[in-house]
């Protein structure tokens, strides 16, 4: 009894929740997409505003948002993959 309850609720989910880390994958996807647009746009806009400091914070935006997409997009690859 105590087993079929571990694994009732520990145990492997469904394939069907794979879909969680594709949907995942699908919005860091767009975050990454328009942090790219949106730090585009103010560097043509306001390029004398535009300093070191800056490109350095943007720069660390599209690499975190960038891995998020990449992490999601492995994790389910993985989940597929396995069940």
């Amino acid at each position: 009894m105590s087993v079929s309850l571990m694994d009732k609720y520990f145990g492997p989910l469904p394939r069907e929740y794979c879909i969680y880390f594709y949907a995942l994958s699908i919005a860091c996807g767009i975050i990454f997409a328009s942090s790219i647009l949106s730090i585009t746009y103010f560097m043509v806009n306001h390029f004398k505003k535009v300093d070191m400091m800056f490109i350095v914070n943007s720069s660390l935006i599209l690499l975190n948002t960038f891995l998020a997409y990449l992490a999601n997009r492995l994790l389910h690859t993985m989940c597929v993959k396995s069940i």
